[in-house]
């Protein structure tokens, strides 16, 4: 009876309201991180730095799946209830982690590293050759910009362009990459999604162990993948054409190996009602 009318918490709401102020704060470090290293970086060492830092950045999803194992394994009560008085275990579907501690330990965390970006120089030295090449490419920028005020009739833009003038969408290359990557982190994003509940469900392991065993084996490869194509990318100094006939042959490999994920299965479990009769 005390199952039917179960009390309504609105503990969600602060959850929703520390994701949101969580993603505001983590939001400008790629872009203005990655900016900050071009302006003020040799420009063959830029992708080295850059894959360092999307290595580090793929660090952190495979420590924060080895700390959710470690929570799974903690009763969520944990410190307001005697240990000893908890008759279940994490094998036992009842059983919830406390899943709470990692948004504590990864919020303090956090904390913690951004106090030293503020002793970060708002500007760098430059690089001699790293000024010449730039103010070499903003006069061919000014030339250009020149060129079409002068001669405006010659180049008559389209009317989407003229509506997106100004804007990043407007720019081929950057959508049809926004695209690629929008499709590539969607299907990773579902594969580490619903990889523990397929391990949890299809090969009877526990969350704690499925959260361990994802942070171990699938993302040190893809951070290590990213840190040698950067260093790829210096030695051969690839240049943006070189760069995308490079990712459009891993990309394609990758989803070619990808495709033996379609073998991978195991037999559904016998529900009554569902696959098998009542009887």
């Amino acid at each position: 009876a005390g199952c039917e009318k179960e009390p309504s918490s609105y503990m969600w709401i602060y959850i929703l309201l520390g994701n949101m102020l969580r993603g505001i704060g983590e939001t400008p470090i790629t872009p203005l991180g990655i900016s900050y290293l071009d302006d003020f970086a040799k420009e063959e060492n830029v992708p080295v730095y850059v894959a360092c830092l999307h290595t580090i950045a793929m660090m952190g999803p495979m420590f924060g799946f080895l700390l959710g194992s470690l929570c799974a394994k903690l009763y969520v009560d944990i410190g307001f209830v005697d240990p000893g008085s908890i008759t279940i275990t994490p094998q036992d579907s009842r059983w919830v982690g406390a899943w709470w501690l990692g948004f504590l330990i990864g919020g303090a965390t956090s904390f913690l590293s951004a106090i030293p970006f503020c002793f970060l120089p708002k500007s760098l030295k430059k690089p001699e050759e790293a000024n010449k090449d730039k103010t070499s490419h903003g006069l061919l920028e000014n030339t250009g910009a020149l060129r079409n005020k002068l001669s405006p009739e010659k180049s008559k833009p389209r009317k989407w362009s003229v509506m997106l003038k100004g804007k990043l969408l407007g720019n081929r290359m950057y959508f049809t990459f926004l695209c690629c990557s929008l499709l590539q982190f969607s299907s990773f994003i579902g594969f580490l999604t619903y990889k523990p509940k397929y391990m949890e469900q299809q090969y009877g392991q526990s969350t704690s162990k499925s959260n361990f065993l994802i942070g171990m084996t699938s993302l040190p490869p893809v951070g290590l993948g990213i840190f040698l194509g950067g260093l790829i990318m210096k030695k051969y100094k690839m240049g943006i054409i070189g760069a995308t006939k490079f990712s459009f042959t891993m990309s394609f490999l990758a989803y070619a190996i990808s495709l033996l994920h379609f073998f991978v299965g195991c037999d559904n479990y016998m529900v009554a009602g569902m696959t098998v009769s009542y009887e």
